[in-house]
């Protein structure tokens, strides 16, 4: 998998590009986003329209860091998720839990945010 990682003010835009899934990607982002929210970035952009497929670790994952950022008065967003992805996401039950938008720039308005880097 391969990330990039966009801090936009109080934003934080995270692209993928590749599987998520317990042995392809899945340990790359939970040490990405683990670094990210220890520093206190609790607001997250995940471009996700290059990630074909998600298992249930990847699933966990992003429930997970979402529930913590909530707490923290931040989120998940998610941009551009596959049909792949939106069909499993509804079938497990937890796409409500996230918005799904479809550029950075609508994600980044979520949060209140309007520039993209």
């Amino acid at each position: 998998m391969d990330l990039s990682v966009i801090s936009q003010k109080s934003v934080t835009v995270v692209r993928l590009k590749g599987s998520l899934k317990l042995d392809d990607g899945v340990p790359e982002l939970s040490a990405t986003l683990g670094r990210l929210t220890q520093e206190g970035h609790r607001k997250f952009v995940l471009n996700v329209s290059e990630m074909p497929q998600i298992d249930s670790s990847g699933i966990g994952l992003l429930v997970r860091t979402h529930t913590d950022c909530v707490k923290h008065g931040g989120g998940i967003t998610l941009v551009q998720p596959s049909n792949f992805a939106v069909h499993t996401l509804r079938l497990v039950g937890v796409l409500r839990l996230f918005k799904v938008v479809s550029s950075d720039s609508e994600g980044l308005a979520v949060f209140g945010e309007t520039v993209v880097a």
